[in-house]
């Protein structure tokens, strides 16, 4: 308790002196400094709003305590009522306090870059895809966030073999990050005239853009290609050699980008995401090294496993993961994902306060 106590003194202190810092004429006429220290400001500003909270609790209780060494019956009526509210407000308060000082994860404020394939079930498969990427859209949209598609390759019977997008947003990887995984759908497909229950895959893959990472990446690495983009996307489609596939050489890492309006914006994508895809592929070798899982991760963020399971006769959704169940299949679909990715959200917090205690 001391320790916290010591810890969150210093968080306050430096969020004081942050909202001075804030206030100085050099430091608002340099925007990019300026906007670096409001960041560090209001991401302190929820756990140090909580601790001064506590603070006024604590304080109270202590004076009720003091009311009960009175002879007056009727003082220490009153502080005994005043204990009996401010108790459980106090564990209230240490308890999200626990949780606010969790160490957060650097990438959490990155955008997210995401990929979504048809896997199991055939043009099913490719057709939950396609649900699957309305759905994320409108959950962005939703949130302020925003969808950037990168590259689509499209099913003839509707939906996608593979589509990949970046949402750019603040906190967009952070309330993302959990999706990773194979998603599984059970319904009667639109393809089947018998009117019996399918069982298909989408595969979904989620990467923090770490665009302001420091990552090396050796050019000598790199295979840069251009190609003829094909599939819907505009006039310029097939018309020039506009997309561009890049090959990280030393893992074997391929993207392809097509759907910019231009060879040099998709090799800018492209080269976005061969870094946020050997920075992942370089992290899983580390914590490989160190035999370790990070701490806290829900699943493994593997491709094979399975995460969620979409049950549209019962309108179910379940999170295998977290035994996470929800009747409201319908709105989920519709983007309403906040109940289940809050849910993901806590269940990691747990699991990382469990892990700190252990």
């Amino acid at each position: 308790m001391d320790k916290m106590m010591s810890r969150l003194e210093g968080m306050e202190e430096r969020y004081l002196q942050l909202n001075e810092m804030l206030m100085d004429s050099s430091i608002v006429s340099d925007p990019k400094q300026f906007a670096k220290l409001g960041k560090e400001q209001a991401q302190l500003a929820p756990t140090v709003e909580t601790f001064q909270e506590l603070k006024k609790v604590l304080a109270s209780i202590e004076e009720a305590k003091m009311l009960l060494e009175e002879n007056d019956a009727e003082m220490i009526e009153m502080a005994k009522m005043e204990l009996e509210e401010k108790e459980p407000l106090r564990q209230q308060l240490l308890d999200r306090l626990e949780l606010l000082l969790i160490p957060r994860d650097p990438n959490d404020d990155c955008d997210a870059i995401m990929e979504i394939r048809g896997a199991a079930g055939g043009d099913e498969g490719n057709i939950f895809a396609g649900d699957l990427l309305r759905m994320y859209t409108k959950y962005c949209e939703a949130n302020g966030m925003r969808v950037e598609i990168t590259e689509a390759v499209e099913s003839e019977a509707g939906g996608f073999a593979q589509v990949g997008f970046i949402v750019h947003g603040d906190g967009a990887y952070g309330k993302l990050k959990f999706e990773s995984g194979a998603h599984r759908v059970q319904r009667v497909p639109k393809t089947e005239s018998a009117g019996r229950i399918h069982t298909s895959t989408a595969t979904v893959l989620c990467l923090p853009d770490v665009e302001d990472v420091e990552i090396e990446i050796d050019p000598n690495d790199l295979t840069i290609e251009t190609h003829r983009a094909s599939g819907a996307g505009g006039q310029h489609i097939n018309k020039t050699d506009s997309a561009v596939r890049i090959t990280h050489i030393p893992t074997g890492i391929t993207v392809n980008c097509q759907d910019g309006r231009s060879q040099i914006q998709n090799r800018e994508t492209a080269m976005r995401l061969i870094k946020a895809r050997v920075y992942d592929e370089y992290q899983r070798k580390i914590d490989e090294e160190k035999g370790e899982i990070r701490r806290g991760k829900i699943g493994t963020g593997d491709r094979s496993e399975k995460i969620r399971t979409y049950n549209y006769p019962q309108n179910r959704v379940t999170d295998h993961r977290i035994g996470f169940t929800i009747q409201q299949l319908d709105r989920v679909m519709e983007g309403k994902m906040d109940d289940v990715i809050q849910a993901l959200l806590d269940a990691d917090q747990k699991a990382k306060i469990a892990g700190e205690q252990e």
